[in-house]
Parts: structure tokens; C-alpha cells; sequence
């Protein structure tokens, strides 16, 4: 009987000393949660927000084109009798091109001679007083009547080049028969060139003809060009929101060819704008608004919205948001928030 009382009475100080122990653990855990938790300052650097002269510029595609281009017709069909020239060659104005058949040419050219005596002879006649005015004005009408014919069918016949440039389509042989259903030839003008560039509206009273321009073509690396604005066109397209603006490129080497994709660059002065490095700008997911943190004299920072202006290298320009002199967060933006006191690093 003895021996069960001592067993029941261990078990049951064992029970009070894990109570106790449970207790005391659980007073210390209370305590530890309880502790203030430091935290940890981030680190910055930063830099000032200077002002300097920023040149206003915009960057456009464009192709290049032929500052003009001749189709080469003959106004009468015909039998095509000589052709001199072929795709790729570079011909002057004046340029014989190509000879139509002769044969209705060389009989209006016979009648003229036989227009040109007649009226030499009544001239003659009208001065003695052998033969009416009348009679007179009938033969010098039918006499320009017939130079302007001549002239005509010598424009037509002999088919000279009108501008000087390069021939870019053949579309007929010798011997074929001209029925006026395509170009005989195709002459494109390729000293100047010109482009048509799309300006944003937002910027139409900004561009002025006689604007000095710059462009690079890929064709070309190395290469820049220099154009001036001709002609602005007067309309805006309402779908795109630009205007067209005729950039001529004087081209003297003919190195620039039509068809040739490039890449234009308007210069609208310079502006004193406020510049900062780029990896200063915090761009917000999901939206297009870009930010950054202004460091405050208290060492906290604060989240800024601002307006980006043009990239410059490794810089943006600043249009608005923050002023000169303020002090920008360079790095260390991951580990930042609104109103955080951080400790800022000096640069190396």
C-alpha cells in the first residue's frame, strides 16, 4: 500500500514541474515578441539635379524618294525604231532616249517647208497688191496650224529626257509597238532627293521651311547627311496626329538612292532643362508614369512624379516635377517607400 501512494505522488510532482516548465516557456516567448525589432536603414546614393542647355531634338523614319520622276510617253502610238538607253544609266536632260518611227514626221515636215514657201510667196504678192488680206491670214494660220504639228511630232518622235537623273524602268524593245498603254521609260531625279517626314502636331509651330535637318541611312553607317525643310504641308492627319514636312538632301555624290530607309532628326534649338542619370527614374508596373525619390533634409525620402523629356546618353531631361538643386535617389531605389529614412553613401 505504501509503495503505490510513493508512485502516485512522483507522477504527479513530474506533472507539476512540466506545468511549471511549459509556463515559464511560454512567458519567455511572450517576452521575446514583445523585444522592439530594429530595422534596418537602406542604403543610397545620390546625386543633385542640374541645369543646363538641352538641344530639342526628334528622331523620324523616313524613306528617301526621287525629288521628281518623268514617265516618258509618246503622246501618238508607233513603232518603236531606237532605243538608247537602259535601266541604271544616268543620263543629262536633253537626252535622246528613244525613236518612235519617222515616217509621219518627215511628211509633215516636207508640208511645213511647202506652208513656209507658200507664205513667203503671198507675203510677196500682198505687197504688190496681187492678193487679199484675207486670203493672206488663211495661209500664216495654216502655217503656225502646221509648225506646232512639226514641233509636236519632233517632241514625240525623238523622245529626249526632261530632267537629268536615272533611268529606273525599260518597259519596251526595238521594233515593239508603242500603244500608249505603259511608260516607255521611267527617269528619276536623284540630285537633291527629298523626304517626307511626319512631324507630331505638337510641334508644327515649332518646325519653320529652311530648317536645317540631319539624317543616317543604315546602307550608309558611318554617314550623315544634311537637309533643309522645302515645304510643310498645310493639313494634319487626324489618324495620326502628324503633318508632313518636305526635307531636300542636295545628294551631289548620288549616294543616297531612292527607296532607302532613314532615320531624321529635326532640331528645334535648345532649352535649359533640368538632367539626371537615367537609372534615377523608378517606372511604376502597369502604368506609363515614371518616378523618383527626392531625398529630404531629414534624410526620409519622397516618392515624385515627373515628365520625362528626351533620353540623352545615360540622362533624361526633366520637363517637370522636381526643381534644380533638389537631391535625386541614384541606387538603391528596390528597398525604398514613401517617407523611409535611409543613410546615404559617399561616393568613391
Amino acid at each position: 500500500m505504501k509503495k503505490i501512494n510513493r508512485v502516485v505522488f512522483v507522477l504527479a510532482a513530474a506533472a507539476l514541474l512540466a506545468g511549471c516548465g511549459a509556463k515559464g516557456d511560454k512567458k519567455a516567448e511572450q517576452a521575446q515578441s514583445a523585444a522592439p525589432v530594429e530595422e534596418k536603414v537602406p542604403y543610397v546614393e545620390t546625386v543633385v539635379a542640374t541645369m543646363r542647355p538641352v538641344a530639342q531634338e526628334s528622331s523620324y523614319s523616313s524613306t528617301v524618294e526621287p525629288y521628281a520622276t518623268n514617265n516618258i510617253v509618246s503622246q501618238t502610238a508607233g513603232r518603236i525604231r531606237k532605243i538608247n538607253v537602259e535601266v541604271g544609266d544616268y543620263v543629262y536632260k536633253g537626252k535622246v532616249l528613244a525613236e518612235m518611227d519617222r515616217l509621219q514626221l518627215e511628211q509633215t515636215r516636207m508640208q511645213f517647208r511647202n506652208d513656209s514657201i507658200e507664205l513667203g510667196r503671198l507675203r510677196k504678192l500682198y505687197s504688190e497688191g496681187g492678193v487679199a488680206q484675207a486670203d493672206l491670214e488663211a495661209m500664216e494660220l495654216a502655217f503656225n496650224v502646221r509648225k506646232t504639228t512639226l514641233e509636236n511630232l519632233e517632241e514625240n518622235t525623238v523622245l529626249r529626257s526632261p530632267l537629268t537623273g536615272y533611268v529606273t524602268a525599260r518597259n519596251y524593245d526595238v521594233n515593239d509597238m508603242y500603244a500608249m498603254s505603259m511608260p516607255i521609260f521611267t527617269i528619276q531625279q536623284v540630285v537633291p532627293v527629298k523626304l517626307l517626314v511626319g512631324i507630331s502636331e505638337s510641334d508644327y509651330t515649332r518646325v519653320k521651311k529652311g530648317d536645317t535637318v540631319t539624317l543616317t541611312v543604315d546602307a550608309l553607317p558611318g554617314r550623315t547627311f544634311t537637309g533643309k525643310i522645302g515645304r510643310l504641308h498645310p493639313t494634319v492627319n487626324a489618324a495620326t496626329h502628324t503633318f508632313n514636312a518636305e526635307v531636300v538632301v542636295p545628294n551631289d555624290d548620288r549616294a543616297l538612292r531612292p527607296g532607302i530607309y532613314a532615320r531624321v532628326s529635326v532640331n528645334f534649338g535648345t532649352n535649359s532643362r533640368i538632367v539626371i542619370p537615367d537609372q534615377s527614374i523608378v517606372r511604376q508596373e502597369g502604368t506609363g508614369q515614371r518616378y523618383v525619390y527626392l531625398l529630404g533634409s531629414d534624410n526620409t525620402v519622397s516618392y515624385v512624379p515627373v515628365t520625362l523629356g528626351r533620353h540623352i546618353g545615360s540622362e533624361y531631361e526633366i520637363v517637370s516635377g522636381i526643381e534644380e538643386g533638389s537631391v535625386v535617389v541614384s541606387k538603391g531605389q528596390s528597398a525604398l517607400r514613401d517617407g523611409v529614412k535611409v543613410s546615404v553613401l559617399e561616393k568613391k
